[in-house]
């Protein structure tokens, strides 16, 4: 395994856990929709290290971001 894999996997679990938190609604679905591209990100990290992966990365952190508001 990759650090990559493990660095995106811990994203994908912390997100999915802060989903479930959430009360039913918009913001739960934007969290579920971010956990699904950590974990999308953590598959292909694990297949092939890539650099290209970090643009998606800080992307989904963004949309993370803006959901906490």
């Amino acid at each position: 395994m990759s650090d990559a894999y493990d660095y995106f996997r811990a994203h994908a679990i912390a997100a999915v856990r802060k989903a479930r938190a959430l009360p039913p609604g918009r913001t739960k679905q934007k969290q579920r929709t971010v956990a699904r591209v950590y974990h999308l990100l953590s598959r292909e990290a694990a297949l092939a290290p890539n650099v290209h992966h970090l643009n998606d990365f800080r992307a989904a952190r963004r949309l993370e971001r803006q959901i906490g508001r």
